[in-house]
């Protein structure tokens, strides 16, 4: 028994440590610019569907596979910013709907280059580490040591670097971060590119282990809200401890019992913590 619920607690470390790449960037993303988008999960479908062409097909390393993703993803991030969100930024109504467009022609664009069918992704490593009777292979073990690096980094720029106070300023009061001559519209294009990378990221880390599809991106974007709204929309940490307490309780309640209860009771982790406290665990940022 001790070895199966060992099992599980690694399956829900690695679950948790790529929803905690995608909830983080969805909300950098709406702190510094204040929009939802819902396009976000497409983004991680895009950084997947890179390691497709760039790893399975033409047959790249697997590391520059996925560097290739976090660029052309934080890229069309940029775009998205440029071309959409710009224009829309006195109306958030306008840009949700405009992301929403973009989602359903990423889509599209999947379809269209590699159909509807699931993408096998040779694996990258076949080694794994055993404790007892449980096990945790490789390509699990990268995905959640690119997650605390990638996190680490991020949680240092922000916090060290004269552009990360930039970004810090802007989520906080994006108009008195203007007037301190903070440049808005290069804030929000360097938010966009580090937040769609995020997605981008585990996309391409998750990648041999999910079989990518054009749709795969519906029960993402889904999850990462229920992250972002327990853990309290506008905080970082909070993502992290939401994905980490979400990713756990799901892959518990699917293993004991099945995925539809878990989707209940992450539902229900939602409502109750909620009416506890409506702000999230780690509540909610002033916004100008």
């Amino acid at each position: 028994m001790s070895d199966f619920l060992l099992q599980t607690a690694f399956n829900a470390s690695y679950a948790a440590s790529y929803m905690a790449l995608i909830a983080v960037g969805l909300v950098l993303i709406f702190g510094v610019m204040g929009v939802i988008n819902f396009a976000h999960g497409e983004l991680y479908m895009a950084g997947a569907y890179a390691v497709v062409f760039f790893y399975a097909g033409l047959g790249l390393p697997f590391i520059v596979a996925v560097a290739i993703g976090l660029v052309f993803v934080g890229c069309l991030g940029m775009l998205m910013e440029l071309a959409l969100f710009r224009p829309l930024r006195t109306n958030p109504l306008g840009g949700l709907i405009a992301s929403i467009g973009f989602l359903l022609m990423l889509q599209t664009v999947a379809v269209l280059g590699f159909g509807l069918r699931n993408q096998n992704v040779p694996p990258v490593s076949q080694g794994r580490i055993t404790v007892g009777g449980a096990f945790l292979t490789y390509e699990r073990l990268y995905v959640i040591l690119a997650t605390v690096g990638l996190l680490l980094a991020l949680w240092l720029f922000l916090r060290k670097s004269k552009f990360g106070w930039a970004l810090r300023a802007c989520a906080q009061d994006r108009e008195a971060a203007s007037l301190q001559g903070i440049s808005i519209n290069q804030t929000a294009r360097y938010a966009m590119f580090i937040g769609a990378g995020l997605a981008g990221v585990a996309g391409a880390l998750t990648a041999p282990l999910v079989a990518p599809t054009p749709y795969m991106g519906h029960t993402v974007i889904v999850t990462a809200f229920i992250i972002i709204i327990v853990g309290g929309i506008g905080s970082l940490e909070g993502a992290v401890l939401a994905a980490i307490i979400y990713a756990f309780v799901h892959t518990f309640v699917t293993t004991f019992f099945d995925g539809v209860i878990a989707n209940i009771v992450g539902l229900l982790l939602m409502l109750a913590v909620l009416v506890v406290k409506p702000q999230g665990l780690f509540g909610v940022r002033e916004r100008a």
